[in-house]
């Protein structure tokens, strides 16, 4: 099949949910990083820093907690205030255990590809980079265990 009768659904939102799982099975705190300034992102301004904020998603710290192929949604406090919380899985940048620091960036969605005049394609069809091309910045950032 070629990607343009097959597409995949994204993988980051299956990662997160399985992240969030593993922490909380250790019973830890599962974190997360948000890029605040995404758009369709809900949380309030006096928790963003750096245009991100880092978000406490377990169990006993928010309402109704849902995380879904599309977004993170979750009532919690702020400074004592009740405040919905709406964010685009797009958004969250990483995931990680509050206590160790233990969890992942989430991986950029591999976008499609439509191969032009100019491309080389490979025997099987697929394009591929040149081997001199440098490696893409994705943008994300890169996690870092602090102890």
């Amino acid at each position: 099949m070629t990607e343009d009768t097959f597409r995949m659904t994204s993988h980051r939102p299956y990662l997160l949910r399985a992240l969030v799982e593993w922490i909380n099975d250790n019973d830890l705190t599962p974190h997360i990083l948000v890029d605040a300034g995404m758009p369709g992102v809900q949380v309030p301004q006096s928790a963003v820093k750096d245009g991100r904020v880092v978000l406490n998603i377990a169990e006993r710290a928010v309402v109704r907690l849902h995380i879904d192929n599309e977004s993170v949604s979750f009532s919690a406090r702020f400074s004592g205030t009740s405040y919905p919380v709406q964010v685009p899985i797009s958004a969250v940048l990483a995931v990680y255990a509050r206590e160790t620091g233990q969890g992942m960036a989430l991986p950029d969605d591999i976008p499609g590809h439509e191969p032009g005049p100019d491309d080389e394609l490979p025997p099987d069809g697929s394009p591929t980079p040149p081997d001199d091309a440098p490696p893409k910045p994705s943008g994300r950032p890169h996690l870092r265990v602090v102890k």
